[in-house]
Protein backbone atom coordinates (compact mmCIF):
# COMPACT_ATOMS: atom_id res chain seq x y z
CA UNK A 1 0.00 0.00 0.00
CA UNK A 2 3.08 2.49 1.23
CA UNK A 3 4.50 1.75 -2.30
CA UNK A 4 1.28 2.13 -4.49
CA UNK A 5 0.98 5.69 -2.34
CA UNK A 6 4.64 6.27 -3.86
CA UNK A 7 3.50 5.99 -7.33
CA UNK A 8 0.22 7.51 -7.02
CA UNK A 9 1.85 10.61 -5.89
CA UNK A 10 4.92 11.07 -7.49
CA UNK A 11 3.33 10.69 -10.52
CA UNK A 12 0.59 13.38 -10.15
CA UNK A 13 2.11 16.74 -12.54
CA UNK A 14 2.99 19.97 -10.15
CA UNK A 15 0.67 23.05 -10.91
CA UNK A 16 3.77 25.16 -11.89
CA UNK A 17 4.42 22.57 -14.94
CA UNK A 18 1.23 23.13 -16.24
CA UNK A 19 1.13 26.63 -16.03
CA UNK A 20 4.65 26.55 -18.17
CA UNK A 21 2.97 25.37 -20.83
CA UNK A 22 0.70 28.39 -20.90
CA UNK A 23 3.06 31.12 -20.43
CA UNK A 24 3.54 33.25 -23.83
CA UNK A 25 7.32 33.04 -23.71
CA UNK A 26 9.64 29.69 -24.29
CA UNK A 27 12.59 31.39 -22.77
CA UNK A 28 14.19 28.79 -20.46
CA UNK A 29 15.35 31.36 -18.33
CA UNK A 30 11.85 32.48 -17.34
CA UNK A 31 10.80 28.86 -16.38
CA UNK A 32 13.81 27.64 -14.42
CA UNK A 33 13.52 30.61 -12.35
CA UNK A 34 9.78 29.61 -11.70
CA UNK A 35 10.67 25.79 -11.54
CA UNK A 36 13.44 26.34 -8.89
CA UNK A 37 11.15 28.54 -6.51
CA UNK A 38 9.35 25.62 -6.66
CA UNK A 39 11.49 23.45 -5.99
CA UNK A 40 12.30 24.80 -3.00
CA UNK A 41 8.75 25.49 -1.50
CA UNK A 42 8.20 21.52 -1.62
CA UNK A 43 11.45 20.39 -1.36
CA UNK A 44 11.20 18.40 1.93
CA UNK A 45 7.89 17.13 1.12
CA UNK A 46 10.03 15.39 -2.10
CA UNK A 47 12.48 13.98 -0.47
CA UNK A 48 10.41 12.44 2.09
CA UNK A 49 8.01 10.94 -1.25
CA UNK A 50 11.05 9.43 -2.72
CA UNK A 51 11.78 6.98 0.49
CA UNK A 52 13.99 4.34 -0.34
CA UNK A 53 11.96 2.80 -3.05
CA UNK A 54 12.49 5.83 -5.58
CA UNK A 55 15.06 3.91 -7.00
CA UNK A 56 12.90 0.87 -8.08
CA UNK A 57 10.37 3.13 -10.00
CA UNK A 58 11.03 4.38 -13.44
CA UNK A 59 9.42 7.47 -14.60
CA UNK A 60 9.13 8.91 -18.12
CA UNK A 61 7.11 11.52 -20.22
CA UNK A 62 5.19 10.72 -22.96
CA UNK A 63 4.06 13.83 -24.61
CA UNK A 64 2.33 12.85 -27.71
CA UNK A 65 -0.23 10.98 -25.47
CA UNK A 66 -1.32 7.07 -25.10
CA UNK A 67 -4.72 6.05 -27.46
CA UNK A 68 -4.90 2.69 -26.32
CA UNK A 69 -3.41 -0.34 -24.43
CA UNK A 70 -4.37 -2.89 -26.53
CA UNK A 71 -1.70 -4.24 -29.17
CA UNK A 72 -3.96 -4.75 -32.36
CA UNK A 73 -4.72 -1.33 -32.51
CA UNK A 74 -0.72 0.03 -30.97
CA UNK A 75 0.21 2.33 -34.43
CA UNK A 76 1.92 5.61 -32.43
CA UNK A 77 5.33 5.55 -30.76
CA UNK A 78 3.80 6.29 -27.25
CA UNK A 79 1.14 3.12 -27.80
CA UNK A 80 3.96 0.90 -28.79
CA UNK A 81 6.28 1.83 -25.81
CA UNK A 82 3.75 1.19 -23.30
CA UNK A 83 2.42 -2.06 -25.12
CA UNK A 84 6.04 -3.42 -24.98
CA UNK A 85 6.16 -3.82 -21.42
CA UNK A 86 2.60 -5.27 -21.15
CA UNK A 87 2.79 -7.82 -24.17
CA UNK A 88 4.76 -10.29 -26.07
CA UNK A 89 4.57 -12.21 -29.22
CA UNK A 90 5.78 -15.28 -30.49
CA UNK A 91 9.87 -13.48 -31.27
CA UNK A 92 11.20 -10.46 -30.48
CA UNK A 93 14.45 -8.33 -31.63
CA UNK A 94 17.17 -7.37 -29.52
CA UNK A 95 19.33 -4.04 -30.00
CA UNK A 96 20.67 -5.27 -33.28
CA UNK A 97 17.88 -6.17 -34.79
CA UNK A 98 18.23 -9.56 -34.57
CA UNK A 99 15.24 -12.15 -34.11
CA UNK A 100 15.38 -13.84 -30.36
CA UNK A 101 12.84 -16.23 -29.24
CA UNK A 102 10.27 -14.94 -27.01
CA UNK A 103 6.86 -17.10 -26.46
CA UNK A 104 8.29 -19.60 -29.23
CA UNK A 105 11.39 -21.48 -28.06
CA UNK A 106 12.46 -22.33 -31.67
CA UNK A 107 11.48 -22.87 -35.58
CA UNK A 108 11.94 -24.03 -38.44
CA UNK A 109 11.37 -22.83 -41.76
CA UNK A 110 10.17 -25.42 -44.84
CA UNK A 111 12.60 -25.53 -48.04
CA UNK A 112 10.23 -23.36 -50.10
CA UNK A 113 10.23 -20.43 -47.36
CA UNK A 114 6.77 -20.65 -47.07
CA UNK A 115 5.68 -22.74 -43.66
CA UNK A 116 6.83 -21.89 -40.22
CA UNK A 117 6.45 -24.38 -37.43
CA UNK A 118 6.97 -22.48 -33.67
CA UNK A 119 7.40 -24.28 -30.82
CA UNK A 120 6.39 -21.99 -27.89
CA UNK A 121 7.67 -22.50 -23.99
CA UNK A 122 5.29 -23.96 -21.18
CA UNK A 123 6.15 -21.35 -18.98
CA UNK A 124 4.68 -18.28 -20.31
CA UNK A 125 1.56 -16.97 -17.98
CA UNK A 126 -1.09 -14.12 -18.77
CA UNK A 127 -0.99 -11.77 -16.13
CA UNK A 128 -3.13 -12.32 -13.04
CA UNK A 129 -6.57 -11.41 -13.63
CA UNK A 130 -11.00 -11.68 -12.40
CA UNK A 131 -11.19 -12.88 -16.38
CA UNK A 132 -9.40 -16.30 -15.16
CA UNK A 133 -10.88 -15.81 -11.96
CA UNK A 134 -10.58 -14.35 -8.70
CA UNK A 135 -6.72 -13.34 -8.79
CA UNK A 136 -6.35 -16.38 -10.93
CA UNK A 137 -3.98 -16.94 -14.71
CA UNK A 138 -3.23 -19.80 -16.98
CA UNK A 139 -0.42 -20.49 -19.21
CA UNK A 140 -0.46 -19.39 -22.75
CA UNK A 141 -0.89 -22.19 -25.91
CA UNK A 142 -1.03 -21.90 -29.12
CA UNK A 143 -4.62 -21.49 -29.19
CA UNK A 144 -4.04 -18.18 -27.54
CA UNK A 145 -2.14 -17.19 -30.70
CA UNK A 146 -4.60 -18.81 -32.86
CA UNK A 147 -7.15 -16.59 -31.44
CA UNK A 148 -4.80 -13.26 -31.79
CA UNK A 149 -3.89 -13.53 -34.95
CA UNK A 150 -7.64 -13.99 -36.13
CA UNK A 151 -8.55 -11.42 -34.30
CA UNK A 152 -5.96 -8.94 -35.72
CA UNK A 153 -7.83 -10.12 -39.11
CA UNK A 154 -11.44 -10.04 -38.12
CA UNK A 155 -12.92 -7.02 -39.85
CA UNK A 156 -15.33 -6.31 -36.95
CA UNK A 157 -12.25 -5.31 -34.62
CA UNK A 158 -10.93 -2.93 -37.74
CA UNK A 159 -7.44 -3.74 -36.55
CA UNK A 160 -4.86 -1.22 -37.87
CA UNK A 161 -2.10 -3.81 -38.02
CA UNK A 162 -4.24 -6.40 -40.01
CA UNK A 163 -1.78 -5.72 -42.99
CA UNK A 164 0.73 -7.63 -41.09
CA UNK A 165 -0.88 -11.08 -41.85
CA UNK A 166 -1.33 -9.72 -46.15
CA UNK A 167 0.77 -12.67 -46.75
CA UNK A 168 -0.54 -15.43 -44.17
CA UNK A 169 -2.09 -18.31 -46.14
CA UNK A 170 -3.84 -19.50 -43.04
CA UNK A 171 -2.34 -20.93 -39.63
CA UNK A 172 -3.53 -23.58 -37.30
CA UNK A 173 -2.60 -24.45 -33.50
CA UNK A 174 -1.52 -28.39 -34.05
CA UNK A 175 -1.53 -28.41 -30.27
CA UNK A 176 -0.74 -27.13 -27.20
CA UNK A 177 3.04 -25.90 -28.06
CA UNK A 178 2.77 -26.19 -31.72
CA UNK A 179 2.01 -22.94 -33.73
CA UNK A 180 2.15 -23.18 -37.78
CA UNK A 181 1.89 -20.55 -40.66
CA UNK A 182 1.64 -20.62 -43.58
CA UNK A 183 2.75 -17.80 -46.18
CA UNK A 184 1.31 -17.09 -49.57
CA UNK A 185 4.67 -17.25 -51.16
CA UNK A 186 8.18 -16.61 -49.22
CA UNK A 187 8.40 -13.23 -47.63
CA UNK A 188 11.90 -13.18 -46.20
CA UNK A 189 11.60 -10.48 -43.63
CA UNK A 190 8.54 -12.25 -41.88
CA UNK A 191 10.05 -13.64 -38.64
CA UNK A 192 10.90 -9.69 -38.13
CA UNK A 193 7.69 -8.15 -38.92
CA UNK A 194 6.24 -11.39 -36.13
CA UNK A 195 8.03 -9.02 -33.54
CA UNK A 196 6.02 -6.03 -34.13
CA UNK A 197 3.50 -5.11 -31.14
CA UNK A 198 0.36 -5.50 -33.42
CA UNK A 199 1.24 -9.50 -33.39
CA UNK A 200 1.29 -10.17 -29.48
CA UNK A 201 -0.96 -12.43 -28.01
CA UNK A 202 -3.96 -11.92 -25.75
CA UNK A 203 -6.16 -13.91 -24.24
CA UNK A 204 -9.81 -14.54 -25.41
CA UNK A 205 -11.41 -14.45 -21.91
CA UNK A 206 -10.28 -10.80 -21.11
CA UNK A 207 -11.38 -9.50 -24.88
CA UNK A 208 -14.64 -11.15 -24.29
CA UNK A 209 -14.76 -9.69 -20.36
CA UNK A 210 -13.76 -6.68 -21.11
CA UNK A 211 -15.10 -5.83 -24.94
CA UNK A 212 -14.04 -2.33 -26.02
CA UNK A 213 -12.55 -1.33 -23.01
CA UNK A 214 -9.84 -4.20 -23.34
CA UNK A 215 -7.88 -0.96 -24.57
CA UNK A 216 -8.06 0.45 -21.27
CA UNK A 217 -7.93 -3.01 -19.33
CA UNK A 218 -5.16 -5.05 -20.93
CA UNK A 219 -4.15 -8.63 -19.81
CA UNK A 220 -0.88 -9.40 -21.32
CA UNK A 221 2.02 -11.55 -20.71
CA UNK A 222 5.01 -8.88 -20.59
CA UNK A 223 7.26 -8.28 -17.77
CA UNK A 224 4.93 -5.15 -16.24
CA UNK A 225 1.29 -5.40 -15.37
CA UNK A 226 -1.49 -3.18 -15.75
CA UNK A 227 -2.14 -1.28 -12.86
CA UNK A 228 -3.62 2.34 -13.40
CA UNK A 229 -4.43 4.47 -16.22
CA UNK A 230 -5.99 8.08 -15.53
CA UNK A 231 -6.20 9.00 -19.53
CA UNK A 232 -3.67 12.89 -20.29
CA UNK A 233 -2.30 12.32 -16.47
CA UNK A 234 -0.59 9.29 -15.58
CA UNK A 235 -0.25 5.46 -16.02
CA UNK A 236 1.53 3.27 -13.72
CA UNK A 237 2.47 -0.67 -14.36
CA UNK A 238 3.70 -3.11 -11.88
CA UNK A 239 6.27 -5.82 -11.91
CA UNK A 240 5.06 -9.25 -13.22
CA UNK A 241 6.86 -11.47 -11.03
CA UNK A 242 5.77 -14.43 -12.87
CA UNK A 243 7.41 -13.26 -16.07
CA UNK A 244 9.62 -16.18 -17.72
CA UNK A 245 12.88 -14.17 -19.29
CA UNK A 246 15.76 -14.58 -17.09
CA UNK A 247 19.47 -12.63 -17.08
CA UNK A 248 22.34 -13.96 -17.83
CA UNK A 249 22.96 -14.62 -14.31
CA UNK A 250 19.68 -16.84 -14.06
CA UNK A 251 17.90 -13.59 -12.70
CA UNK A 252 14.45 -13.19 -12.91
CA UNK A 253 13.24 -9.70 -14.93
CA UNK A 254 12.30 -7.15 -14.70
CA UNK A 255 14.37 -5.55 -12.24
CA UNK A 256 12.15 -2.36 -11.13
CA UNK A 257 9.30 -2.54 -9.31
CA UNK A 258 7.16 -0.34 -11.51
CA UNK A 259 7.02 2.11 -14.30
CA UNK A 260 5.11 5.25 -14.08
CA UNK A 261 4.27 7.55 -17.23
CA UNK A 262 2.89 10.87 -17.37
CA UNK A 263 1.88 13.32 -19.81
CA UNK A 264 2.96 16.38 -20.54
CA UNK A 265 2.23 18.34 -23.56
CA UNK A 266 5.09 20.19 -24.04
CA UNK A 267 8.41 18.71 -24.56
CA UNK A 268 10.40 21.62 -22.72
CA UNK A 269 8.19 21.20 -19.38
CA UNK A 270 9.38 17.56 -19.65
CA UNK A 271 12.45 18.71 -19.98
CA UNK A 272 12.39 20.81 -16.78
CA UNK A 273 11.14 17.90 -14.94
CA UNK A 274 14.16 15.50 -15.78
CA UNK A 275 16.72 18.23 -15.28
CA UNK A 276 15.06 18.36 -11.51
CA UNK A 277 15.36 14.57 -11.64
CA UNK A 278 11.52 14.23 -11.60
CA UNK A 279 11.81 11.54 -14.99
CA UNK A 280 14.52 9.46 -15.56
CA UNK A 281 14.63 9.65 -19.37
CA UNK A 282 14.38 11.65 -22.60
CA UNK A 283 14.00 10.68 -25.94
CA UNK A 284 14.98 12.09 -29.14
CA UNK A 285 15.48 16.66 -29.52
CA UNK A 286 13.57 19.41 -29.70
CA UNK A 287 13.48 22.75 -30.57
CA UNK A 288 12.68 24.29 -27.34
CA UNK A 289 16.19 22.47 -25.16
CA UNK A 290 18.59 21.07 -27.46
CA UNK A 291 20.61 23.99 -26.91
CA UNK A 292 20.50 23.97 -23.29
CA UNK A 293 21.67 20.67 -24.00
CA UNK A 294 23.84 20.18 -26.33
CA UNK A 295 27.02 21.92 -28.43
CA UNK A 296 26.44 22.72 -31.30
CA UNK A 297 28.72 20.07 -32.19
CA UNK A 298 26.41 17.73 -30.68
CA UNK A 299 27.99 16.72 -27.26
CA UNK A 300 26.78 17.32 -24.13
CA UNK A 301 27.16 20.68 -22.48
CA UNK A 302 29.86 20.80 -19.89
CA UNK A 303 27.38 21.93 -16.91
CA UNK A 304 25.10 18.37 -18.01
CA UNK A 305 28.10 16.03 -18.67
CA UNK A 306 28.08 15.01 -14.74
CA UNK A 307 24.73 14.56 -14.32
CA UNK A 308 23.09 13.53 -17.38
CA UNK A 309 23.62 10.11 -19.77
CA UNK A 310 23.38 10.51 -23.30
CA UNK A 311 23.30 7.78 -25.95
CA UNK A 312 23.32 7.57 -29.74
CA UNK A 313 22.73 5.13 -32.27
CA UNK A 314 21.10 4.17 -35.47
CA UNK A 315 17.64 4.81 -36.14
CA UNK A 316 15.37 3.04 -38.80
CA UNK A 317 13.63 6.88 -39.44
CA UNK A 318 13.53 8.94 -42.69
CA UNK A 319 11.65 12.26 -42.20
CA UNK A 320 10.61 13.78 -45.29
CA UNK A 321 8.31 15.90 -47.11
CA UNK A 322 5.57 13.85 -49.52
CA UNK A 323 3.93 14.99 -52.38
CA UNK A 324 0.34 14.36 -53.03
CA UNK A 325 0.54 13.68 -56.99
CA UNK A 326 -3.56 12.93 -57.54
CA UNK A 327 -3.07 16.45 -56.51
CA UNK A 328 -5.04 19.11 -58.52
CA UNK A 329 -2.60 21.84 -57.68
CA UNK A 330 0.04 22.27 -61.12
CA UNK A 331 2.97 23.05 -59.22
CA UNK A 332 2.47 19.69 -56.88
CA UNK A 333 2.13 17.79 -60.33
CA UNK A 334 5.16 19.08 -61.83
CA UNK A 335 8.52 16.98 -61.87
CA UNK A 336 10.26 20.23 -62.32
CA UNK A 337 9.31 21.82 -59.40
CA UNK A 338 9.48 18.61 -57.20
CA UNK A 339 13.47 18.27 -58.08
CA UNK A 340 13.77 22.28 -57.95
CA UNK A 341 12.49 22.04 -54.21
CA UNK A 342 14.99 19.12 -53.93
CA UNK A 343 18.17 20.87 -54.85
CA UNK A 344 17.21 24.32 -52.98
CA UNK A 345 18.72 23.59 -49.27
CA UNK A 346 21.17 22.25 -47.91
CA UNK A 347 20.75 18.89 -45.70
CA UNK A 348 24.25 19.22 -44.18
CA UNK A 349 23.80 23.14 -43.14
CA UNK A 350 20.26 22.00 -41.87
CA UNK A 351 21.47 19.13 -39.27
CA UNK A 352 23.99 21.12 -38.27
CA UNK A 353 22.20 24.07 -37.57
CA UNK A 354 19.00 22.47 -36.66
CA UNK A 355 19.24 19.16 -35.06
CA UNK A 356 23.19 20.21 -33.44
CA UNK A 357 24.64 16.84 -35.62
CA UNK A 358 22.15 14.76 -34.72
CA UNK A 359 21.11 12.42 -38.19
CA UNK A 360 22.60 12.17 -41.47
CA UNK A 361 21.62 14.35 -44.03
CA UNK A 362 19.21 12.35 -46.94
CA UNK A 363 21.54 12.75 -49.84
CA UNK A 364 20.95 9.85 -51.01
CA UNK A 365 17.43 7.80 -51.26
CA UNK A 366 14.72 7.10 -49.28
CA UNK A 367 16.37 3.90 -47.45
CA UNK A 368 17.97 4.93 -44.56
CA UNK A 369 21.69 4.25 -43.79
CA UNK A 370 21.13 2.18 -40.82
CA UNK A 371 19.56 -0.99 -43.44
CA UNK A 372 22.16 -3.46 -44.85
CA UNK A 373 20.25 -2.75 -48.20
CA UNK A 374 21.41 1.07 -47.91
CA UNK A 375 23.72 2.10 -50.86
CA UNK A 376 25.16 5.60 -52.01
CA UNK A 377 22.90 5.80 -54.43
CA UNK A 378 23.14 9.49 -56.15
CA UNK A 379 19.90 11.37 -54.42
CA UNK A 380 19.53 15.51 -54.07
CA UNK A 381 22.64 17.93 -53.36
CA UNK A 382 22.31 21.43 -52.76
CA UNK A 383 22.40 22.91 -56.09
CA UNK A 384 20.40 26.48 -55.96
CA UNK A 385 21.80 27.23 -59.84
CA UNK A 386 20.18 24.38 -60.68
CA UNK A 387 16.76 24.63 -58.77
CA UNK A 388 16.62 28.31 -60.90
CA UNK A 389 16.97 26.55 -64.21
CA UNK A 390 14.47 23.95 -63.32
CA UNK A 391 12.42 26.55 -62.22
CA UNK A 392 12.93 28.93 -65.23
CA UNK A 393 12.07 25.76 -67.39
CA UNK A 394 8.47 25.24 -65.68
CA UNK A 395 7.86 28.62 -65.96
CA UNK A 396 8.44 28.78 -69.86
CA UNK A 397 6.84 25.23 -70.19
CA UNK A 398 3.78 26.96 -68.85
CA UNK A 399 3.83 30.13 -70.47
CA UNK A 400 3.71 32.11 -67.10
CA UNK A 401 6.01 34.68 -65.31
CA UNK A 402 4.51 34.08 -61.80
CA UNK A 403 6.26 32.86 -58.36
CA UNK A 404 5.30 28.98 -58.11
CA UNK A 405 4.36 28.64 -55.05
CA UNK A 406 3.80 25.49 -52.50
CA UNK A 407 2.28 25.19 -49.29
CA UNK A 408 4.11 22.53 -46.99
CA UNK A 409 1.81 21.64 -44.07
CA UNK A 410 4.17 20.20 -40.92
CA UNK A 411 3.19 20.14 -37.39
CA UNK A 412 4.67 22.66 -34.74
CA UNK A 413 7.50 20.58 -33.57
CA UNK A 414 9.27 20.53 -37.12
CA UNK A 415 8.17 24.07 -37.50
CA UNK A 416 11.91 25.32 -37.80
CA UNK A 417 12.79 22.85 -40.43
CA UNK A 418 10.11 23.87 -42.72
CA UNK A 419 10.86 27.53 -41.88
CA UNK A 420 14.57 27.14 -43.25
CA UNK A 421 13.65 25.14 -46.47
CA UNK A 422 10.78 28.13 -46.93
CA UNK A 423 13.70 30.57 -46.33
CA UNK A 424 15.95 28.83 -48.81
CA UNK A 425 13.59 28.45 -51.41
CA UNK A 426 12.62 31.54 -52.01
CA UNK A 427 15.91 32.35 -52.66
CA UNK A 428 15.95 30.45 -55.83
CA UNK A 429 12.83 31.80 -57.30
CA UNK A 430 9.97 29.59 -55.52
CA UNK A 431 7.18 30.16 -53.02
CA UNK A 432 6.83 28.13 -49.93
CA UNK A 433 3.94 28.71 -47.47
CA UNK A 434 4.19 27.25 -44.28
CA UNK A 435 1.01 25.63 -42.41
CA UNK A 436 1.18 24.37 -39.06
CA UNK A 437 -1.45 21.97 -37.94
CA UNK A 438 -2.00 19.53 -34.42
CA UNK A 439 -0.11 15.92 -35.23
CA UNK A 440 -3.46 13.98 -34.91
CA UNK A 441 -4.95 16.70 -37.89
CA UNK A 442 -1.77 16.31 -39.83
CA UNK A 443 -2.06 12.46 -39.81
CA UNK A 444 -5.58 12.54 -40.89
CA UNK A 445 -4.80 15.03 -43.72
CA UNK A 446 -1.98 12.77 -45.50
CA UNK A 447 -4.26 9.64 -45.34
CA UNK A 448 -7.01 10.97 -46.85
CA UNK A 449 -4.88 13.36 -49.70
CA UNK A 450 -5.97 16.65 -48.68
CA UNK A 451 -2.64 18.22 -48.30
CA UNK A 452 -0.59 18.45 -50.94
CA UNK A 453 2.79 19.00 -49.37
CA UNK A 454 3.38 17.17 -45.86
CA UNK A 455 5.79 16.48 -43.69
CA UNK A 456 6.56 13.48 -42.24
CA UNK A 457 8.43 10.44 -41.09
CA UNK A 458 9.08 6.65 -41.35
CA UNK A 459 10.07 5.04 -38.73
CA UNK A 460 10.86 0.81 -39.56
CA UNK A 461 8.01 -1.69 -38.53
CA UNK A 462 10.48 -4.45 -39.10
CA UNK A 463 14.41 -4.10 -40.18
CA UNK A 464 13.70 -4.83 -44.19
CA UNK A 465 14.03 -1.69 -46.80
CA UNK A 466 10.91 -3.59 -48.09
CA UNK A 467 9.04 -1.93 -45.18
CA UNK A 468 10.57 1.41 -46.75
CA UNK A 469 9.76 0.82 -50.57
CA UNK A 470 5.97 -0.28 -49.64
CA UNK A 471 5.12 3.52 -49.31
CA UNK A 472 5.25 3.90 -53.02
CA UNK A 473 3.44 0.42 -54.27
CA UNK A 474 0.45 1.28 -55.89
CA UNK A 475 -1.66 -1.05 -54.23
CA UNK A 476 -0.38 0.51 -51.05
CA UNK A 477 -2.55 4.10 -51.68
CA UNK A 478 -4.04 5.44 -49.12
CA UNK A 479 -6.27 5.53 -46.97
CA UNK A 480 -6.04 1.37 -46.91
CA UNK A 481 -1.95 1.82 -46.98
CA UNK A 482 0.94 3.75 -46.30
CA UNK A 483 1.53 5.43 -50.05
CA UNK A 484 0.27 8.90 -48.73
CA UNK A 485 1.81 10.62 -51.87
CA UNK A 486 -0.42 7.92 -54.30
CA UNK A 487 2.77 7.32 -56.44
CA UNK A 488 2.44 5.04 -59.32
CA UNK A 489 4.97 3.45 -61.13
CA UNK A 490 4.76 0.36 -63.58
CA UNK A 491 8.62 -0.51 -63.57
CA UNK A 492 8.71 0.19 -59.85
CA UNK A 493 5.42 -2.14 -58.75
CA UNK A 494 6.57 -5.11 -60.47
CA UNK A 495 10.53 -4.89 -58.76
CA UNK A 496 8.25 -4.81 -55.62
CA UNK A 497 6.45 -7.67 -56.64
CA UNK A 498 9.71 -9.56 -57.55
CA UNK A 499 11.55 -8.69 -54.34
CA UNK A 500 9.11 -9.65 -51.68
CA UNK A 501 9.61 -13.29 -53.35
CA UNK A 502 13.39 -13.10 -53.32
CA UNK A 503 15.04 -15.15 -50.92
CA UNK A 504 18.90 -14.53 -51.78
CA UNK A 505 19.46 -11.41 -49.77
CA UNK A 506 22.05 -9.71 -52.56
CA UNK A 507 19.63 -10.36 -55.35
CA UNK A 508 16.81 -8.74 -53.15
CA UNK A 509 19.16 -5.81 -52.27
CA UNK A 510 19.78 -5.17 -55.75
CA UNK A 511 16.31 -4.79 -56.51
CA UNK A 512 15.44 -2.19 -53.40
CA UNK A 513 18.54 0.07 -55.01
CA UNK A 514 16.33 -0.08 -58.36
CA UNK A 515 13.40 1.02 -56.50
CA UNK A 516 15.01 3.49 -54.49
CA UNK A 517 16.60 5.18 -57.60
CA UNK A 518 13.31 5.24 -59.21
CA UNK A 519 12.01 6.79 -56.51
CA UNK A 520 14.78 9.46 -56.63
CA UNK A 521 14.05 10.34 -60.76
CA UNK A 522 10.19 10.78 -59.84
CA UNK A 523 10.62 12.64 -56.77
CA UNK A 524 7.12 11.91 -55.03
CA UNK A 525 8.94 12.70 -51.79
CA UNK A 526 11.66 14.96 -50.08
CA UNK A 527 13.99 13.03 -47.96
CA UNK A 528 15.57 15.36 -45.14
CA UNK A 529 17.65 13.57 -43.21
CA UNK A 530 17.99 9.59 -41.91
CA UNK A 531 17.66 9.90 -37.83
CA UNK A 532 19.63 9.17 -35.35
CA UNK A 533 17.86 7.67 -31.68
CA UNK A 534 19.49 9.72 -28.79
CA UNK A 535 18.64 9.21 -25.44
CA UNK A 536 19.09 10.82 -21.99
CA UNK A 537 18.94 9.39 -18.87
CA UNK A 538 19.88 10.05 -15.01
CA UNK A 539 23.50 8.97 -14.48
CA UNK A 540 21.67 6.29 -11.82
CA UNK A 541 20.09 4.64 -14.88
CA UNK A 542 21.72 1.37 -16.26
CA UNK A 543 20.75 -1.05 -19.30
CA UNK A 544 18.53 1.18 -21.08
CA UNK A 545 20.42 0.43 -23.93
CA UNK A 546 19.06 1.90 -27.36
CA UNK A 547 18.46 0.23 -30.58
CA UNK A 548 17.43 1.02 -34.37
CA UNK A 549 13.51 1.72 -34.22
CA UNK A 550 13.42 3.03 -30.65
CA UNK A 551 11.97 1.07 -28.93
CA UNK A 552 11.68 1.10 -25.20
CA UNK A 553 12.31 -1.64 -22.99
CA UNK A 554 12.64 -1.49 -19.55
CA UNK A 555 12.44 -5.65 -18.51
CA UNK A 556 16.53 -5.02 -18.14
CA UNK A 557 16.89 -1.65 -16.75
CA UNK A 558 18.04 -0.68 -13.23
CA UNK A 559 18.18 2.59 -11.21
CA UNK A 560 20.77 2.80 -8.75
CA UNK A 561 20.12 4.28 -5.27
CA UNK A 562 21.06 7.39 -4.35
CA UNK A 563 22.53 7.70 -1.11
Amino acid sequence: MLFDALLQKRTKIPTIFILTQFLPTRNLISIFLLSSCWCLLIASCTDKDKGDKDHLVFRYNEHSNIFTLDPAFARTQGDTWAVNQLFNGLVQLDDSLHVRPDIAKRWTISDDAKQYTFTLRDDVYFHKSVVFGKDSTRNVTAKDLEYSFERLLDPKVASSGKWALNNVAHFSAENDSTFVIQLKEPFPAFLGLLAIKYCSVVPEEAVTYYGNDFRRNPVGTGPFRFKLWEENVKLVLRKNHAYHEKDLQGNSLPYLEAVAVTFLSEKQSAFLQFVQGNIDFLSGLDPSYKDELLTVAGSLKPNYEDRVKMIMGPYLNTEYLGFYLDSDTPEIQSLLLRKALNHSFDRHAMIKYLRNGIGTPAVNGFIPSGLPSFSAIEGYDHDPQLARQLIAQYKEENNTSNVPSITITTQSDYLDISEYIQREAQKVGLGVNVEVIPAATLRQGKATGKLDCFRASWVADYPDAENYLSLFYSENFAPNGPNYMHYKNTTFDSLYRLARKQVDNETRYRLYRKMDSLVVNDAPVIPLYYDEAVRFSQKNVKGLGINPINMLSLKKVKKVANH
